[in-house]
């Protein structure tokens, strides 16, 4: 029977043993892809993030590395923030980005309508989202869009090539990379992870 991935109490569970794990891809890989828009969006100023199920990730770290502290990690489950924090100060020594409990479905009521961000990133957190039909998924595009800055985007990592195939959503989405997927055997077929660069429309 497949994980329940759209249900608090999966990651509830999961979280009471798990330290750190990395959905799809290494944060490593995830920031190689990432970085060239960071670029190009500082310019000299300091970007806002918001970062998705940040879960045990260390992904933050790697904003941090690079001189980014106006990190914002949410997690709907207070347990994930807390490996968060603790993955923070092992690499520096101290926590300076913000963790906050928020479920990505409802950015509009847990996230201040005032709090805008240049970019928000997820690493498969759509995928888990999807689990509960295209209606979830919806909700966290539309409270996504709401807390854009002007020009702002959403980059999107997905183990799915149709992840945001949806009339209604308020982006132009965009395939920037795709990641292989490791093989068992060299004769299995070729499969990849999709990054979605996601700009309002």
């Amino acid at each position: 029977m497949p994980a329940d991935f759209e249900k608090q109490s999966y990651w509830r569970q999961r979280f009471a043993s798990e330290v750190s794990f990395e959905w799809l891809a290494s944060s490593q890989s995830f920031m190689s892809i990432i970085e060239p828009y960071l670029l190009a969006i500082c310019q000299g100023r300091t970007a806002s993030i918001l970062q998705l199920g940040s879960g045990t990730s260390d992904l933050q770290n790697y904003f941090r590395q690079r001189g980014c502290v106006d990190v914002t990690n949410v997690d709907y489950e207070p347990l994930a923030l807390e490996r968060g924090r603790q993955i923070e100060k092992a690499a520096f020594g101290d926590v300076r980005m913000k963790y906050v409990v928020a479920d990505a479905t409802q950015l509009d009521s847990d996230i201040p309508e005032h709090c805008k961000f240049h970019i928000v990133v997820d690493k498969s957190t759509a995928d888990a989202v999807s689990c509960a039909g295209e209606t979830a998924l919806m909700r966290m595009a539309s409270g996504v869009r709401k807390h854009l800055v002007d020009g702002g985007f959403w980059i999107s990592l997905s183990y799915s090539s149709a992840r945001f195939a949806l009339p209604q959503l308020p982006f132009d989405v965009e395939v920037v990379a795709k990641i292989p997927t490791p093989k068992l055997k060299a004769s299995d077929p070729d499969v990849y992870y999709s990054c979605y660069l996601l700009r309002p429309k």
